[in-house]
């Protein structure tokens, strides 16, 4: 509560959200010389406290939005539409954002996901090429510090190897290997923003297995390292400190201050030249929409109402099942091997064993398979969970334990007008705000490629000779926690919110940075595109500085 949370003067920039974009941005901006401060809505975390987050996230009582304080009035939501939307599970409001309990995989988006419209007629293209970001997609890389093998047959050209070397298969990879070569399926390593080895002052992975939703060992990048860096070049970063508006001139053409609260009930402006929103696919166009006035009746930087729109995931499908071997579940707690092979042609089979899509099935979008590390239960969540002792725990343990396998896969979710974060006027948060209501639900394309999964993964399984136990697909679906599209780039402004370098079509001096801007999303992690849109988005603020 003593911290000085008045404005600056001065400011160059103004950064709104501290994690993976406004931390690239603001140091890159800070770097350069430039006055920048960045306005957070959530606390710093104490990194000294993860071994007890680490522990709490093991315990059932403590849910997943427990772990980094989200939940109550201040994160207040709704959801509509076909779906749920889970919101409070799918981010944590504080210094270094959602990369606080991400899983860490970082691979680029391929050439196709910038022309989904040319090439299946569905959604719309992206005003930029990967050639334009391939530059952007290497600084990332070096960045975040990226773990890979470069062995991908299917990603695009890259002119680098990644920063450090991938980390070895898993002994499950092994199994999935022996099948996946018997159906003509050809696996390949995982990027991981963690490290293989020491790098950027940060410790090589030490094995704990909690990557989501907390990395005790700091291992794995979050953003909380490019905050620092930022501060250690000048910047000035305030937490708790929630935008209620931003306010613009006269003539409706810049954006003059940001409007914040503090934890005292304080209300100030920070003003500035030029304003970064990085507050992700669901707080960026919030704020927006709330940001109401005369010359934006629906919101600021609305003149296109698309401002909230096209909200989409990735969606997950996945199936597990046991076999009569070891498979040394829970080793390792991320992704070692992938497929992308069903990337770019979903429909098509294998010469082995896969067949093709049904004919008429083929309009689908990208699948990414991922060989699960962390199928079936932990030793240490059933033993927490069961409530016996003594021998008997122990016999259920073992039978439990051990012999699980599950192939997942994200896939793409086209991107649709009617999908999207609004404002619900019937709730308010801990400010008096209209909350976030997210209207989500899924189209038949989005479906088929669901069931496309699922077959794949089943033929893999079959392959093994496993007894499936569970399957998710197109009814029981969840999202990846991936808030893509909704305030999309595009070059006519009536159908898009910025350009193609993240400036709003309506305000000279409002950027967007993140994950928002997206069009489309295809079925990669979005986290190193926002950094590589970050980066360069930083590079266009900086020549109008």
């Amino acid at each position: 509560m003593s911290a000085d949370r008045t404005p600056s003067d001065g400011v160059a920039v103004c950064v709104i959200g501290a994690g993976p974009a406004g931390a690239l941005i603001a140091h890159r901006l800070a770097a350069g010389g430039h006055e920048v401060t960045v306005l957070e809505a959530g606390p710093r975390f104490d990194p000294e406290q993860r071994i007890e987050q680490m522990e709490d996230a093991l315990r059932p009582a403590h849910g997943r939005p427990d772990i980094w304080g989200m939940g109550g009035e201040r994160d207040a939501f709704t959801s509509s539409g076909d779906r749920h939307y889970p919101l409070n599970h799918t981010r944590v409001k504080g210094v270094g954002g959602s990369t606080l309990h991400w899983q860490g995989m970082v691979m680029r988006l391929h050439e196709r996901d910038f022309a989904v419209a040319s090439r299946d007629g569905v959604a719309a293209d992206w005003p930029i090429e990967y050639d334009d970001l391939r530059p952007y997609y290497a600084a990332a890389e070096r960045a975040l510090g990226v773990a890979g093998a470069s062995d991908n047959p299917f990603e695009p050209p890259r002119e680098d190897p990644h920063p450090m070397p991938a980390f070895d298969p898993s002994h499950s990879d092994s199994i999935f290997a022996e099948a996946c070569e018997a159906l003509g399926i050809t696996t390949h390593s995982v990027p991981n923003a963690r490290n293989s080895e020491r790098y950027d002052d940060r410790s090589a992975c030490v094995g704990y297995g909690t990557c989501q939703p907390v990395c005790p060992s700091g291992a794995k990048y979050d953003a909380t390292s490019h905050v620092e860096k930022a501060e250690d070049a000048g910047a000035r970063v305030i937490d708790r400190v929630p935008v209620q508006r931003l306010e613009h001139d006269d003539a409706g053409e810049r954006v003059t201050a940001a409007v914040y609260a503090t934890p005292d009930g304080e209300t100030h402006r920070q003003e500035a030249r030029e304003f970064v929103l990085a507050a992700g696919g669901v707080e960026t166009p919030r704020l927006l929409l709330l940001s109401e006035s005369p010359q934006y009746p629906d919101g600021l930087a609305n003149s296109s109402g698309v401002v909230g729109r096209y909200f989409h995931e990735h969606l997950f499908a996945g199936t597990s099942g046991v076999i009569d071997r070891e498979t040394r579940q829970h080793h390792v707690g991320f992704n070692t091997t992938e497929s992308h092979q069903f990337y770019d042609e979903p429909a098509a089979g294998t010469d082995r064993g896969i067949p093709a899509a049904d004919a008429g099935a083929d309009d689908l979008g990208p699948i990414k398979l991922e060989f699960r590390n962390y199928g079936g239960p932990s030793p240490v969540g059933v033993a927490l969970s069961d409530g016996g002792w003594g021998d008997e725990l122990r016999d259920r343990i073992s039978d439990t334990y051990g012999s699980h396998l599950t192939v997942g896969a994200l896939v793409e979710q086209t991107p649709r007008r009617e999908n999207r974060v609004t404002l619900d006027p019937s709730r308010t948060d801990d400010h008096g705000n209209p909350v976030p209501e997210i209207h989500w639900g899924l189209d038949d394309r989005t479906r088929r490629t669901l069931r496309r999964a699922n077959a794949i993964q089943e033929a893999i399984l079959d392959e093994l000779d496993a007894e499936i136990t569970w399957q998710i697909g197109p009814e029981n679906t969840g999202p990846a926690f991936h808030h893509m599209g909704t305030t999309r780039m595009g070059t006519d402004p009536d159908g898009s919110v910025v350009d193609a370098r993240g400036q709003t079509h309506d305000l000279a001096n409002c950027w967007i940075a993140g994950s928002s801007v997206f069009p489309t999303g295809g079925a990669m992690n979005p986290t190193l595109t926002i950094a590589a849109l970050s980066l360069r988005a930083a590079d266009h603020v900086e020549k109008r500085l």
